[in-house]
């Protein structure tokens, strides 16, 4: 098909979807981790987590602040695209919004996945979200285009950079230029990690574009010295997943005299519950029991650049501009002439 902007006439905003309120909580988890054999109590003990919020995830509702930025940047622009809403997990259910987007008369959209990563839940996972979806509406279903993966944009560097600089004006003045920089992203299961990506490729695509995010935010922000960490794991104990978790490593910080941190959410677009708790919470109040003044760089969702990143994809596609990178990894989710294509497929 000619990359032309008459040849897409949608946008879905895909994301991975969150309870908004209590009696979401339990269904919402059920989802998540269905077919993945988690205990009960496990989820019980999860479920906690939102109802410290309210039962309430604030992902929806950061999505659909998002959805109306991007909207009035396009209208800024003279781009001409409806924008739809579709979650992996909750309301509005993925199957849900290509409905609708069938009924609409939509025909062929870009979806704009909230995830900047390669590798199976950042990527993969969405290309079978939007095939699942696909299907259960049938032969009236619009093509859909995942957008390209995003981790090494220059806008969202910038932004990260920024929201660094930012956080540090938060620490006191007697430790603001010694605080150590902790950047963090969701934890996988090492062996998922190994086989992320294509194989000639060696694997490990995703914390491969963790690490060279980091390099490349660390040195946009005029950082020499920082550490990388993870965060957010689940599942079973004797499953071995990446590591150091970020509270473990607060503990091994103050071991060595770190008397202030700031860190930085890599891996998070948004403010969900993953932000908020593992890290609001659980890794401030430990910090707090270990006297290491803690401050937490904003998410990049939340920035103008973000709203004009994903103008940049879309328009990556609609007008045939370059891809904007920074990085050095293969360019994965996208081909030489800047058009989306399938990746992160499974080995053979």
């Amino acid at each position: 098909m000619e990359n032309t902007p008459e040849a897409y006439d949608a946008l879905m905003v895909l994301s991975f979807g969150g309870p908004e309120g209590p009696d979401d909580v339990r269904p919402f988890l059920e989802n998540v981790t269905r077919g993945r054999g988690i205990p009960p109590e496990r989820l019980d003990d999860v479920a906690q987590h939102y109802l410290h919020f309210g039962g309430v995830s604030p992902i929806n509702a950061l999505n659909r602040a998002i959805i109306d930025a991007v909207r009035a940047e396009f209208d800024a622009h003279g781009i001409d695209l409806p924008i739809y809403f579709g979650n992996r997990n909750w309301h509005p259910m993925v199957e849900d919004t290509v409905a609708e987007m069938a009924r609409d008369g939509v025909c062929n959209a870009l979806v704009f996945a909230t995830s900047a990563w390669g590798g199976y839940s950042g990527c993969r996972q969405y290309h079978e979200d939007l095939a699942r979806a696909r299907e259960a509406v049938g032969a009236d279903a619009p093509a859909l285009t995942k957008l390209r993966q995003f981790y090494d944009h220059p806008l969202a560097v910038s932004a990260a950079a920024d929201a660094i600089a930012a956080a540090r004006t938060e620490l006191p003045d007697e430790v603001r230029d010694d605080a150590r920089i902790i950047f963090t992203a969701h934890s996988v299961p090492v062996r998922a990690d190994a086989t992320d990506g294509p194989t000639d490729l060696g694997g490990h695509l995703y914390s491969r574009q963790i690490t060279e995010a980091c390099a490349l935010v660390a040195a946009a922000a005029g950082v020499d010295e920082y550490d990388q960490v993870w965060q957010s794991r689940s599942g079973p104990p004797q499953v071995p997943w990446l590591e150091p978790d970020i509270v473990d490593h607060l503990d091994t910080l103050s071991d060595k005299g770190v008397g202030a941190v700031i860190v930085v959410p890599i891996g998070f677009v948004s403010d969900h519950l993953e932000v908020l708790w593992d890290l609001d919470t659980e890794a401030r109040d430990r910090a707090a029991e270990l006297g290491v003044v803690f401050a937490r760089a904003a998410t990049i969702g939340t920035d103008q650049r973000f709203v004009e990143l994903v103008r940049g994809l879309v328009q990556e596609m609609t007008d045939g501009l370059a891809a904007q990178r920074l990085g050095t990894l293969p360019t994965l989710g996208v081909d030489a002439d800047g058009h989306a294509v399938e990746c992160c497929s499974l080995p053979s």
